[in-house]
């Protein structure tokens, strides 16, 4: 449990101080963000904010990870802390998404081509990336035979037969790609889509414990040894969940209206892939589409404005992502930002209680 303090708190210490030297760098170098013409006009003048701030939380949440097993093991060398593969290969997705994301990035900001990375190319690297993570996580079995993740479809454990390791990968990619794309949606207003991962990742702290509490590796220890948990590391996965919730919580600080700077596809990418990684090693990835409810909801916004836009010529929102439907409708954007912070602080509750409410009925 140490470990899980040490981490949160390391992120938030590191991205706190970290950051303004980030900024410092990136406006040096003149990495400002690039707005739409066609977005609110009061967008305008947030051209030129630093961006690919999600370097700073990304290199953050890494750090704190080894520096809080690091700790651990010197407070207390009887204690088990090295890094495990199910905490490794969710670092990794985060990491390697984060390229992706720096490639377009830094194509859009240094080569002043607007689109960034090329469809094709960033598909690529996304697929790329997922597979590898996909294809790895279901190695790696521990003695009780799990490994980080699992072929069978999961809500707030596993269910149903195996669908096999093809299908998995397909349902892995599926899950990698929407919640990658739908935190970049989400990214649209000052400080919108980090306080809405910090809520995630902070209920992902929490299931991590309580799946540890309640492992079937511990169930000679339970009270209902049938009311357990198959997940290889429950607790690194909850200090990945707490040291990406105090980064993410320091970056926070520069990032809230008006924003200092900007994540940028480093940073939403990179978030995207962890959340989807965090939900299919914990076994809860359908539950991470009531978790992550406020992602959902702004993809969805997309889809029918797309969707309603081709098929009948008529729009139903004034903008898509949702969002700015409501900035042109008049609401200032910290009050877009609070209210959908909201949203997602109720998505959050009524996930861990499904999830409480699903282990007290096997209770």
């Amino acid at each position: 449990m140490k470990q899980i303090l040490f981490a949160g708190v390391i992120g938030l210490f590191l991205t706190l101080v970290g950051t303004p030297l980030l900024i410092k760098l990136l406006a040096r170098k003149g990495y400002g963000q690039y707005i739409r013409d066609d977005g609110p006009r009061e967008h305008a003048s947030k051209r030129g904010t630093p961006t690919m701030g999600g370097i700073a939380f990304i290199f953050a949440t890494v750090a704190a990870y080894f520096l809080a097993k690091g700790i651990t093991s010197y407070l207390d060398p009887d204690i088990d802390a090295g890094p495990t593969f199910s905490g490794l290969l969710v670092l990794g997705l985060m990491v390697g998404m984060g390229l992706v994301g720096f490639l377009d990035d830094y194509i859009k900001i240094v080569k002043r081509r607007s689109l960034g990375l090329r469809a094709k190319a960033k598909m690529a690297g996304q697929l790329l990336v997922g597979i590898a993570f996909a294809v790895l996580s279901l190695q790696f079995a521990d003695n009780r035979g799990n490994t980080p993740a699992s072929d069978k479809l999961s809500f707030i454990t596993d269910f149903g037969w195996s669908i096999g390791p093809v299908l998995f990968v397909i349902w892995a990619l599926f899950m990698i790609l929407a919640m990658s794309n739908g935190v970049n949606l989400t990214d649209g207003l000052d400080g919108l889509a980090t306080g809405a991962s910090v809520l995630v990742f902070g209920a992902y702290t929490f299931i991590g414990v309580w799946q540890f509490q309640e492992s079937c590796a511990n169930a000679l220890t339970l009270t209902n040894p049938g009311a357990c948990y198959e997940v290889r590391d429950p607790l690194d996965l909850a200090v990945v969940a707490s040291a990406l919730m105090g980064s993410c919580l320091g970056f926070l600080w520069w990032n809230t209206s008006p924003a200092k700077i900007f994540m940028g596809d480093t940073g939403s990418l990179a978030l995207g892939g962890v959340l989807a990684g965090l939900a299919i090693c914990s076994r809860t990835e359908l539950l991470m589409a009531i978790l992550g409810g406020l992602f959902v909801l702004i993809t969805m916004s997309v889809v029918i404005q797309v969707g309603s836009f081709r098929l009948t010529g008529k729009r139903v929102f004034r903008m898509a992502p949702l969002q700015h439907h409501f900035e042109l409708k008049g609401w200032s954007e910290v009050l877009v930002v609070v209210r959908f912070w909201i949203i997602q602080g109720i998505c959050v509750i009524v996930g861990l209680g499904l999830f409480y409410a699903g282990w007290a009925a096997d209770k």
